[in-house]
């Protein structure tokens, strides 16, 4: 007799979560969807837990500010934080000097106010009997806590130590003097080769490329072979663990390959410019002097699932805290005429006659 095999059906139970979950950096979500961070606190909210794993990530350029770059280096630092292995394409002729620009995490203020002076501690006055208990519940915190947060908050002003940049785990590309596109295909399938997508998932790889198109690559005027390489791409990613981020000037490409482009993209970001002085938008937006540029959610990913994706606002406005950190915003309209009240009418009547009386409608 045949040996019976059992039957298998796309809403069977993942049994990889307890595997995964031990890995730093995944976050597991509906329907099966395993994230990873994209190195923004704000943006993993927006978009429902991060980047999901074998997706594509195409962020839209901006000409006239380099905003695209904030995205980027978030995302990578949070990858090589959490030990992942790193892809990176540039334009430039050597991409690795991209690698000292890239943000630190910063400190929590949970291990700043955990790490006292030994003079404050003399101070403080505890029963013997319970200091023992408070010097195991501060070890077995420390132990369990997650030096590895999923998303940690970046400090754009401190450069990453060296200590994640000296693994053996990046791989720089400079795509500036190729004629085309067959060797940066090789290179993104032997990487993405070493995450299989298994059930158990033993590690998560990360691919950025920046400025796909760039008038400084020779093949900045192929297009099909430009498309053709996002299309394969995308079949690579989606059978692996693993998350691409692709930046792109729209304004060098042709609006038919524009749009096929954003087609291609499980998650479209895009980023704009704010001008300096434009009086219009100052009177209409409340914080505009904060703000750096504006962030517009145009998809986000669907994997496993055919229920659309509905966000609350799909255009935010990025802002600099303290000139350091990163933080997405919803937009906020200005109070009109000097009223501080909300756009929406506070008064339940339906007349607003002040007149007693029966209410005409």
């Amino acid at each position: 007799m045949s040996a019976t095999k059992t039957r298998t059906s796309s809403f069977s139970r993942n049994f990889a979560s307890a595997n995964s979950s031990q890995i730093p950096g995944l976050k597991h979500g509906p329907n099966g969807t395993v994230f990873i961070s994209s190195g923004i606190p704000d943006l993993d909210k927006i978009l429902g837990g991060g980047f999901s794993l074998g997706s594509l990530v195409m962020v839209m350029e901006d000409a006239e500010a380099p905003h695209h770059m904030l995205l980027l280096r978030n995302f990578m630092s949070q990858g090589l934080v959490h030990n992942q292995p790193l892809l990176y394409a540039s334009p430039s002729k050597d991409p690795r000097q991209f690698l000292g620009t890239l943000p630190s995490p910063a400190v929590p203020k949970d291990d700043k106010s955990s790490h006292r002076d030994p003079d404050q501690e003399k101070g403080l006055r505890i029963a013997w009997q319970y200091k023992k208990y408070f010097g195991e519940n501060q070890h077995s915190s420390d132990s369990q806590g997650g030096k590895h947060e999923f998303c940690n908050e970046f400090d754009l002003r401190k450069p990453l130590e060296r200590q994640f940049l000296s693994g053996k785990h990046i791989d720089c590309i400079s795509i500036q003097d190729s004629p085309n596109l067959v060797t940066l295909n090789d290179r993104c399938a032997t990487f993405l080769s070493r995450f299989p997508s298994d059930r158990s998932i033993s590690s998560v790889g990360r691919i950025a490329i920046q400025s796909f198109c760039a008038p400084q690559c020779e093949f900045s005027n192929m297009e099909w072979d430009m498309l053709s390489f996002v299309r394969s791409l995308k079949g690579m990613v989606r059978s692996s663990n693993a998350v691409a981020v692709v930046t792109f000037p729209p304004n060098l490409l042709s609006p038919s390959s524009c749009k096929r482009w954003q087609h291609m993209a499980d998650t479209l970001l895009s980023v704009k410019a704010i001008p300096d002085e434009d009086k219009e938008l100052e009177k209409l937006l409340t914080g505009y002097q904060d703000m750096v540029g504006l962030l517009n959610v145009q998809k986000v990913a669907r994997l496993n699932t055919q229920v659309p994706v509905i966000l609350e606002a799909t255009t935010l406005s990025i802002k600099l805290k303290k000139r350091r950190f990163m933080v997405l915003e919803c937009l906020n309209q200005a109070p009109i005429d000097g009223s501080s009240g909300s756009s929406y009418g506070t008064t339940g009547s339906c007349s607003v006659s002040s007149k007693s009386g029966t209410l005409d409608f």
